[in-house]
């Protein structure tokens, strides 16, 4: 009788751990969900790393955090970034890629490319810029800063 008692003992923990990792299973798909999403962060507790085939990249002076595909990264628009982080910063192995252009041209990049890349991905940084402060108010053209200097607050 001993013997029936240990081996439904044993079941009942048998089913409890499956119980457990089919928990566990759910959970790890509901954040892996929630992290594919290609948006900025500034949510210390958002995920460290990025998802499958996406990087992040820090923009402007203020170091918004933005996930972008890898892709993105053999456009000219991006070519051309990377040089302006090159001459800014020289070539660093530390940290995370920064790029030296405001947030407000990064977004808009990111945004047209995600709608129609094989129709803006050929641009240039001088043709989405041109592009950017047309489609400013006149108003607003003077006060567009496409690349400021970001030294002062580099760390070396």
């Amino acid at each position: 009788m001993a013997g029936a008692m240990e081996k439904v003992d044993k079941i009942r923990q048998i089913v409890r751990l499956k119980q457990l990792m089919t928990r566990w299973k759910h959970i790890s798909l509901r954040r892996r969900r929630s992290a594919a999403l290609p948006q900025h962060s500034d949510d210390p507790s958002a995920a460290r790393r990025p998802p499958s085939g996406f990087i992040f990249v820090y923009v402007g002076p203020e170091r918004q955090r933005f996930a972008i595909p890898a892709r993105f990264l053999n456009l000219p628009v991006f070519d051309g970034l990377l040089k302006e982080t090159e001459e800014e910063f020289g070539l660093r192995g530390d940290g995370g890629l920064v790029l030296p252009c405001q947030v407000t041209l990064f977004s808009n990049v990111v945004k047209y490319l995600h709608k129609d890349e094989h129709k803006y991905g050929k641009l240039s940084l001088e043709d989405f810029s041109n592009m950017v402060s047309d489609v400013a108010s006149d108003s607003c053209k003077e006060n567009v800063v496409v690349l400021a200097p970001l030294l002062q607050k580099a760390e070396v």
